[in-house]
């Protein structure tokens, strides 16, 4: 009489080949399930990849949900900073904006992306500061 064991081991041994085969091809973990250190890898590889005039639904399909916002309606035109995380400062369990690389977009469209950009972007929209009339001078 013929052991069933090999044959049984056998199917649970392909069913398990199935499984991981099925898990293989059809899963894709969101950034938001990543370690702090895996989805800061993952947005330095996607932000590098980035074309300028993305739509915002395209970028935050890519990336997921930005570590911080900012957003500003001015002049009839929409303005969204987007912060992702691409580098470590500090080990205290927070991420914060200094280890974010900022993302603009002008009414839904990407405009520019980078901490240089932004900086320039805050002093050209920076409200200007009124200085006071010196009074007039007799003449």
């Amino acid at each position: 009489m013929k052991s069933k064991a090999p044959v049984v081991i056998g199917s649970i041994f392909l069913a398990y080949l199935a499984f991981v085969a099925v898990v293989i091809l059809f899963y894709e973990p969101k950034p938001e399930d990543m370690s702090w250190e895996d989805r800061q890898a993952y947005n330095q590889s996607m932000i590098s990849e980035l074309q300028l005039g993305q739509t915002l639904a395209d970028v935050t399909q890519t990336l997921g949900r930005a570590d911080f916002s900012e957003a500003k309606q001015t002049e009839g035109r929409s303005l969204q900073v987007l912060f992702y995380r691409t580098h470590h400062s500090k080990s205290d369990g927070k991420t914060t904006k200094d280890e974010c690389t900022p993302l603009l977009f002008e009414d839904g469209q990407l405009l520019a992306w980078g901490e240089d950009t932004y900086q320039q972007y805050l002093q050209q929209h920076s409200p200007q500061q009124v200085l006071p009339k010196a009074p007039a001078q007799p003449e």
